[in-house]
């Protein structure tokens, strides 16, 4: 939670267990809002995680965001995932200017959504799925140093074992407050999505099955 006047952070709740959106996100939201003296009639705007990410995930994310956007009659901001794991890391990376910052999320199989930022956010490869093999990136990698990072980024680092400009970070997990930061900057530009008509971000066709007959 910022204070969107000079966006200084006053408030985090972050709980990270396997498929818990659904029935945590309304709860921490209504104990951020009690912990920093705040009610919901003073939120100026609601952000969110954008993604590519969990289609469920996503699809509560942006259900509970619209819904609050609905009920106070304020903006929707939406911020990059991809983006904002970047932000995160280059933030706290000595020599970032040098850097390419590569975010991994995790598509299942030898497959992740990953982007390539500049230690400012400039977009220099647009978020896509992309196969991972010792060729990935191959172009990028023969005249950039990349940092790799995210869920998804364990995956690659064998395969490009011997790249000199291959580097890793282990450990790295979306946080809410680097959305938060983009999220200011966002609604100061007066970014804002439609709130009726807002989809996430889901960067791949989502795919259902019906159950087999037993």
């Amino acid at each position: 939670m910022h204070d969107a006047d000079n966006g200084r952070l006053i408030g985090q709740s972050e709980l990270r267990l396997e498929k818990s959106h659904s029935t945590h996100l309304t709860i921490l939201i209504e104990q951020l809002l009690e912990n920093t003296g705040h009610t919901a009639a003073d939120l100026a705007a609601v952000a969110v995680s954008d993604g590519p990410g969990s289609y469920t995930g996503l699809r509560i994310g942006a259900a509970a965001a619209k819904g609050l956007c609905f009920a106070l009659d304020i903006p929707l901001v939406a911020v990059s995932t991809l983006g904002a794991l970047a932000a995160q890391v280059a933030a706290g990376t000595a020599g970032a200017e040098e850097t390419l910052f590569c975010p991994m999320l995790d598509a299942r199989r030898m497959e992740v959504y990953t982007a390539l930022y500049t230690h400012d956010g400039q977009e220099v490869l647009a978020p896509a799925p992309l196969i991972l093999t010792p060729e990935a990136l191959a172009e990028q990698l023969a005249h950039h140093r990349l940092l790799c990072f995210g869920n998804g980024a364990a995956k690659f680092q064998p395969l490009v074992a011997g790249q000199a400009n291959a580097g890793f970070l282990a450990g790295i997990e979306p946080s809410a407050v680097a959305v938060g930061a983009l999220a200011v900057a966002a609604f100061r530009r007066h970014e804002f999505q439609d709130v009726a008509y807002y989809e996430p971000f889901y960067l791949k066709e989502v795919y259902t099955t019906t159950p087999k007959a037993p």
